[in-house]
């Protein structure tokens, strides 16, 4: 039962530590069998920690009492794509998969993007949970399709209707 949760930008470094733990435990958790396997072990704590640090801007946490089970991050694609607007991610901790806590990131996202004639999401194509949760959003596969090297495996992009 969702009691206490709250969604807030990070702002102090234990909320955007935290969000550094959801982002390292997301991948440990949905991706074994998905991505290489050196991959998931190359992505420490510690990067994820870097990465949360360095990317702060349209990010939003989820937070259940003190503690971080989710974030969402966003923005445009830049001036390649000035139209489209991006979901980068969007992670919650495996404990709350089906608690409406994915959703409640994921209408604070499109919220933040509601100005981008355009908005996608990139997601793994066989992250078979994530596909459906972004269908159930409103979000449909536009066919484009790319292998990413460095996880062994394949990307697809969805687009909101």
């Amino acid at each position: 039962m969702l009691m206490n949760i709250t969604l807030k930008r990070p702002e102090t470094a234990e909320e955007i530590r935290g969000r550094a733990y959801v982002h390292w435990r997301a991948w440990h958790e949905a991706y074994q069998g998905i991505v290489s396997p050196d991959y998931l072990n190359r992505l420490t704590l510690e990067k994820c920690e870097q990465v949360a640090f360095s990317l702060m801007d349209g990010c939003t946490v989820a937070k259940d009492g003190n503690r971080i089970i989710g974030f969402v991050s966003c923005g445009g694609q830049g001036e390649e794509h000035p139209e489209t607007g991006e979901v980068f991610a969007i992670y919650v901790l495996a404990e709350y998969y089906g608690t409406g806590v994915g959703r409640m990131l994921m209408n604070t996202a499109l919220e933040q993007l509601k100005d981008y004639p355009r908005i996608c999401v990139h997601v793994l194509k066989g992250n078979v949970r994530a596909i459906r949760f972004y269908e159930k959003c409103g979000f449909v596969r536009d066919g484009e399709e790319q292998w990413i090297e460095r996880l062994s495996a394949p990307v697809i992009r969805m687009i909101l209707q």
